[in-house]
């Protein structure tokens, strides 16, 4: 089934995820979900954040970075209880863009290599370092469990230059084309 997707300014992006277990009710079927809603929105990762689900689980498909990125061909992976164990090296700044903020590009300083602690879908642990573009998608989507967005790593003045666009996102005035979820509008008071 095809999940709405939610959109900047909802609360649950901004809250940290909680771990979860084996026994999370419902965990096959809403990994299933996940991949689905992923692929109607052309995407290569999605935080269960990103969907309302305040978890610590995200998904990852590398691979349309496979002509360019030969190690992406066949990187698809569930992520639970994600932890990252260290980052190392000079960052380097590259053009992301996120499934919840529709129709921005933003350049983003990330450090071009991770070691990454997580279970995966059968509940089995690995650790496993990752350097270039797999770095970046693994550090975008465990940003997200983490109540973090790309565009809380942008210099403030960049995220200020952007202030208009960030609130039309949150407002429901943007052009796309999968179902999204946008925060309720606060009621002002007289």
């Amino acid at each position: 089934m095809i999940l709405p997707i939610v959109a900047y300014g909802h609360p649950v992006l901004k809250k940290p995820a909680k771990n979860i277990t084996s026994d999370y009710e419902g965990l096959t079927e809403l990994i299933a979900n996940m991949w689905e809603t992923m692929y109607e929105a052309s995407g290569v990762g999605l935080a269960a954040p990103q969907i309302n689900k305040s978890i610590r689980l995200f998904i990852i498909d590398a691979s349309p970075y496979g002509k360019d990125h030969p190690e992406t061909k066949d990187f698809k992976k569930v992520f639970i209880n994600a932890e990252i164990l260290s980052e190392n090296g000079e960052p380097i700044t590259i053009s992301e863009g996120c499934l919840s903020l529709p129709g921005m590009n933003e350049d983003v300083s990330r450090q071009p290599e991770i070691t990454i602690r997580y279970q995966d879908e059968n509940f089995e642990t690995h650790q496993e370092t990752y350097s270039g573009i797999l770095a970046r998608i693994i550090q975008h989507e465990y940003d997200h469990i983490d109540g973090i967005l790309y565009v809380d790593r942008l210099p403030a003045l960049k995220k200020m230059l952007l202030k208009g666009k960030l609130r039309d996102i949150s407002e429901g005035k943007v052009d796309v084309e999968y179902r999204m979820i946008f925060p309720k509008k606060k009621k002002k008071v007289r």
